[in-house]
């Protein structure tokens, strides 16, 4: 699949600008501060109706504007759409699609992206919160009914957490307690068992990809971490949601005096192994970067043998993170799909890939 063209209003810091894109690499350049990354913030918009760098939609209407649109002419499943994002101060989001009304996880029946930015580098070594959202953002495009199942989860435990923190003001909340616990039980099963699939295909796509990127030959394995009374997170849901319910009924009384949700899938983590060793507490540096593109570089080959299309890849200035050696095997990486690359100015990596170059400047683009 491929975004052939994309035309934003309000957006960031373009008040109106349109661009054609290459089917192939697209390397966007310029200084910092330009709107590089807004530009792949808003193809990334497209895929999942949500920002990669903020929970708020107020946050990417321009400062001078009440509201943002857009506009962006795809490629994908065999035809060309339309996806129409429209954002307004104080109004829900309206996403269409060919003219049809659309929820955000629709979006990704149409169109899917996999983002490669700097924090990703710091993956397998930053908390447990990263590694998730590394799940949630996959799965939620390629399996649009988790992302329903995800809202539903968040929901149960901002409520539950509320009523913890507050019930010695309001002794009455505890009597909803169950009832919360339940959904994030229930909710738990569905996200485990999703989760714990897709690492599993993580793990087989990424071993290989990092076996050659090492250079040596090391081993890089992927293992699901989640709640201790879940004894195969591959089994059935309703398995699942038994063994969660029986860890939840053995600390309810511990969640209510720390006030602090104890089971749910809000524990889960990744542990990724390097030559059998927690990466997260002995690799090194090269050794972190090394897996952390692997992963993402696996995670596109999941979204090919899901879809039948490789995913739009967008590479956010992350190029000049690395070193030569590792430039040079993610170039290598990315042929057969299309890729939009930001990076600086006077970067070589536009020489190095032969694709189209797109000067950004002061929300312009040339």
């Amino acid at each position: 699949m491929i975004i052939k063209r994309i035309a934003l209003t309000g957006w960031r810091n373009y008040e109106w600008e349109t661009v054609e894109f290459s089917p192939e690499t697209n390397v966007i350049a310029g200084q910092n501060a330009q709107g590089k990354t807004n530009l792949l913030e808003a193809v990334y918009l497209l895929s999942c109706g949500k920002s990669f760098r903020t929970r708020f939609d107020k946050e990417l209407i321009g400062f001078d504007y009440s509201a943002a649109d857009i506009l962006a002419d795809i490629h994908s499943h065999g035809r060309d759409q339309t996806v129409n994002i429209q954002l307004k101060n104080g109004a829900p989001k309206r996403i269409l699609v060919n003219g049809v009304r659309k929820t955000a996880g629709e979006l990704a029946e149409t169109f899917n992206v996999v983002l490669f930015c700097p924090d990703d580098l710091n993956i397998i070594k930053e908390g447990a919160a990263s590694r998730r959202r590394l799940l949630d953002n996959a799965i939620s495009q390629i399996r649009p009914r988790y992302a329903e199942i995800l809202s539903d989860f968040n929901r149960y435990y901002e409520n539950k957490t509320r009523i913890l923190k507050d019930w010695r003001e309001k002794p009455a909340l505890l009597d909803t307690l169950d009832e919360f616990s339940e959904g994030i039980c229930r909710t738990s099963a569905q996200l485990i068992r999703y989760r714990a699939a897709f690492t599993e295909r993580l793990g087989k796509e990424a071993a290989p990809i990092h076996s050659e990127f090492s250079g040596s030959g090391e081993e890089l394995a992927i293992e699901y971490r989640t709640v201790s009374s879940v004894k195969d997170p591959m089994a059935p849901v309703k398995d699942i949601y038994y063994e969660i319910c029986e860890h939840q009924e053995r600390h309810r009384q511990a969640e209510i005096d720390s006030a602090q949700c104890l089971t749910g899938a809000h524990k889960d983590d990744l542990e990724i192994r390097i030559n059998g060793r927690n990466a997260r507490m002995f690799a090194s540096q090269g050794q972190t970067r090394t897996a952390a593109l692997s992963i993402k570089l696996a995670e596109r080959e999941i979204f090919l043998a899901e879809t039948g299309e490789y995913p739009v890849l967008l590479l956010d200035d992350v190029l000049s993170e690395l070193d030569e050696k590792r430039q040079t095997f993610v170039l290598n990486s990315i042929g057969g799909g299309q890729t939009l690359i930001s990076c600086c100015e006077d970067a070589d990596i536009s020489s190095r890939t032969g694709g189209r170059v797109l000067m950004v400047k002061d929300g312009r683009i040339h």
